[in-house]
């Protein structure tokens, strides 16, 4: 012996599928543990075979690709089982993130378990964590909504069933595009009032990463002044239950009545004001306001 301690070969990676996360924004979060699983498996499935041979070519690994993604999933699950079984190793990743959070993965897994494969958890970056721990708010206990329904009256209702059965406050977390954003801001300050706390975060890990803090109302407000709205984006909210007597306007026609009351605005004004806040053309709200009004003649 020459004094010298030799480095330890890496063991071989074992048989099993692995679910691999991948940077949000910043390349630099990839993980050493990462890499050397998805240099060493003999397969990657991706949402975007595309977005991911850009990491890869980064990263100078040469893996095969294949698509997984939220139209083939199903049927591509049957396929790669039938590869881990014969002892495969297959890595999985999202376009940015964990796999199978708000992302194509669950089904693959839930199929690779029922077929006695091991899943090898790869942990790394998340948005919705990253967001929580920088939130400010509680992070003892919280609810991941993922992403809300498009529809105004879904959204209104799942926030609302959030807190039906609670007293105290929750922290909930959720993802939203940069298009409906002013929308759901609207939605939540229906539910839970102008006075709940939220927290946007935005562009996470990018060079243009950005928290907005304060009551819906005022981020709502910081957010209806941009003319344009882009990146990535989690919210999250200190969901309360409202205080006996308090009114919430549930429908368009009663944020117009509200309006009119609080601030003095016409029909017309207040189309436009709800219009700019929700990110939506007024034609959009004039013919949701007329839906509502034919229901109420029925």
């Amino acid at each position: 012996m020459n004094g010298e301690t030799e480095a330890a070969e890496p063991k071989p990676l074992a048989p099993g599928l692995y679910l691999v996360a991948t940077p949000i924004g910043n390349l630099e979060d990839i993980t050493l543990r990462a890499l050397r699983v998805l240099r060493s498996a003999d397969r990657i499935a991706c949402e975007d075979t595309r977005q991911t041979r850009k990491l890869l070519n980064h990263f100078e690994i040469e893996t095969p690709v294949l698509s997984l993604h939220e139209h083939n999933e199903a049927a591509r699950a049957a396929e790669l089982v039938a590869e881990l079984r014969t002892g495969a190793r297959i890595a999985v990743v999202s376009d940015a993130g964990m796999p199978g959070i708000s992302d194509p993965g669950s089904l693959l897994v839930k199929a690779a378990i029922e077929a006695g494969v091991a899943v090898i958890p790869v942990p790394g970056a998340n948005a919705a964590l990253s967001a929580l721990i920088a939130s400010g708010l509680n992070t003892e206990e919280f609810l991941f909504l993922g992403f809300l329904a498009p529809k105004a009256s879904a959204r209104r209702t799942r926030l609302e069933a959030v807190v039906k059965t609670r007293e105290g406050p929750l922290t909930v977390v959720l993802y939203e595009a940069p298009h409906r954003i002013l929308e759901t801001l609207a939605d939540v300050e229906s539910v839970y009032g102008p006075e709940c706390r939220v927290v946007l975060a935005r562009e996470l890990t990018k060079i243009h990463e950005e928290f907005l803090r304060g009551n819906v109302s005022e981020v709502r407000g910081l957010l209806a002044e941009r003319d344009r709205m882009r990146g990535e984006m989690v919210l999250l909210i200190e969901a309360q239950p409202q205080s006996k007597g308090q009114v919430r306007p549930a429908t368009l026609r009663e944020q117009l009545e509200e309006l009119a009351k609080s601030e003095g605005l016409d029909e017309k004004e207040a189309l436009k004001r709800i219009a700019r806040e929700r990110g939506v053309s007024k034609s959009e709200l004039y013919r949701e306001l007329q839906l509502e009004r034919g229901r109420k003649r029925q």
